[in-house]
């Protein structure tokens, strides 16, 4: 599925999922379209955080890998936690495009093989990665998410500047 699939899957259409439940999956189609929506606007101070938070549980934990640019401690939790993890994530990236996506699951679980291009803000370099994650989803919002990146240097050097010539 395409970034442009998600962005009109959570565009418009109705609510009605509020009312029942929704699996992992849908759950995840709605995050990432925010997600990226929350980084091309430029992150915190200058897009609304609301439309991420509204997919997220409030005791939501995200382990990231230590020792990325934008990962800090590792985990973050809770809507602050999130807030100030997608504030860092979006002073690093200026843009995050889902080339593909595979996903496997449940309505409480699900995994996901992300193809993902990042483009970073300080070197204007792009990386074309791959990310698996693990997701567990509570009430319709997401719980928990532990992410692996196929190639973390790649990552890393994708955000330092003079690395781009080497």
């Amino acid at each position: 599925m395409s970034a442009t699939d998600l962005a009109g899957d959570r565009a418009g259409g109705s609510r009605a999922d509020e009312q029942s439940p929704i699996d992992a999956w849908t759950v995840m189609q709605r995050f990432y379209a925010a997600e990226a929506a929350y980084v091309a606007a430029g992150g915190l101070g200058h897009a609304g955080y609301e439309r991420v938070a509204e997919h997220l549980d409030p005791e939501v934990v995200l382990h990231q890998a230590p020792g990325l640019p934008f990962t800090g401690t590792g985990t973050w939790r809770g809507h602050d936690g999130m807030e100030r993890f997608l504030a860092r994530f979006s002073e690093v990236w200026e843009s995050m495009e889902f080339l593909e996506q595979e996903h496997w699951g449940d309505k409480d679980t699900v995994v996901v093989r992300n193809r993902v291009r990042f483009r970073a803000r300080a070197t204007g370099q792009e990386v074309d990665t791959l990310i698996v994650q693990l997701i567990t989803v509570r009430d319709g919002r997401m719980l928990e998410c532990r992410p692996f990146y196929w190639d973390p240097q790649a990552v890393s050097d994708a955000c330092r500047p003079g690395d781009a010539d080497t």
